[in-house]
């Protein structure tokens, strides 16, 4: 096994932050730097620690960035020993995910698990400090993320992030991540799904990314699920099957019942009912109304009368119902006349007055 891979083992975080903190003599800096970065409870504000310590806001401010330029001089000059192997685990494990990760995201990787706040916290601290990581700040735009400085600093990673939304943007709706890596100059598609984790304006359902605030990657009703579903299935459903469709789904919040769809597909006018119970997407051309309504709509559109099995053949295009549920109403509506034998046309119901 080469020298680079050998047996790095899995880092005990409270050690490894007790070690780095011996390097502060003084312990209100000791008290800043703890409860500024959370590493043994929650984070606090300059304002509550300058509270508790009796200082100002931005006497806390300074102190943290002396501190933070103390500790990472030590970190080069060899002080902190323990910074160059914890740097080499955060390398390893970022070069697997694709270089450039959230801080969320890392953490969970490198305890195996679902970390905690305060875990995410240290290692937040512990790349801080470490000479080869590159740390993005969050904020409206941008995960607490880091990324391996060898293949670029924060703000180049913020770019990279801005690239990709834009192309996001500009197509208009959601796209793969192998699509965005055919439009974009990037290595490899690894890189180009790093990077659009780290933005806090794109959001993705499988592997369809889009713009957070497109219902079709990030559902946040019952009526937006129903639309993913049905977009994804591409044809008509039973509201029970659409129920049973997000139960099985990978939406966060699916525990939905059947009466709750029902409702929901008869309220939104993206859902047009095209048989007992079966519902279309209105963007697949499917036009509102009942049997008779559509019967007229196939009529009018028709330069000559048409024999029934052809009005049937035509209105079943556009609903799923029964043969004789359309017989019925071609039958028993004033507004279509028989002409011949079997062959109907349209014409308006004058109003008596």
């Amino acid at each position: 096994m080469s020298d680079t891979t050998e047996n790095i083992q899995p880092i005990n975080l409270e050690a490894n932050i007790d070690d780095i903190l011996t390097v502060i003599d003084q312990e209100r800096e000791k008290e800043i730097i703890t409860r500024r970065f959370g590493l043994y409870d929650r984070r606090e504000t300059l304002e509550q620690i300058g509270e508790l310590l009796g200082i100002t806001r931005e006497r806390v401010r300074q102190l943290e960035k002396s501190i933070l330029t103390k500790l990472k001089l030590a970190t080069k000059t060899g002080k902190i020993a323990s910074i160059n192997s914890i740097e080499k685990l955060l390398v390893r494990e970022l070069t697997e995910m694709g270089r450039v990760a959230r801080i969320q995201d890392l953490t969970d990787k490198i305890i195996g698990g679902t970390s905690n706040q305060r875990d995410r916290s240290r290692i937040a601290f512990i790349a801080e400090l470490a000479p080869g990581i590159a740390v993005v700040n969050q904020n409206d735009n941008y995960f607490h993320s880091v990324g391996i400085l060898e293949y670029g600093d924060s703000k180049k990673i913020c770019g990279e992030v801005d690239k990709i939304v834009s192309a996001i943007k500009k197509h208009g709706e959601p796209l793969t991540i192998e699509q965005l890596h055919e439009q974009l100059s990037y290595e490899h598609p690894n890189y180009v799904r790093a990077l659009a984790s780290v933005s806090k304006l794109l959001a993705h359902l499988g592997n369809n990314w889009g713009l957070v605030k497109w219902p079709t990657v990030n559902p946040k009703n019952i009526r937006d699920k129903i639309y993913v579903i049905l977009s994804d299935t591409n044809k008509p459903m039973h509201f029970s099957e659409i129920a049973g469709s997000i139960k099985d789904s990978s939406f966060k919040r699916k525990d939905v019942t059947t009466q709750a769809i029902h409702n929901e597909l008869i309220k939104d006018s993206r859902f047009v009912l095209i048989g007992r119970g079966i519902y279309a997407l209105d963007s697949w051309g499917f036009s509102r109304g009942t049997v008779a309504d559509i019967i007229a709509d196939v009529l009018k559109k028709s330069p000559e009368p048409l024999h029934r099995d052809e009005i049937v053949k035509r209105v079943l295009k556009s609903r799923q119902v029964k043969e004789t549920t359309i017989l019925l109403n071609l039958q028993s509506k004033d507004q279509f006349k028989r002409v011949a034998k079997a062959t109907y046309t349209f014409e308006p119901v004058k109003q008596t007055s």
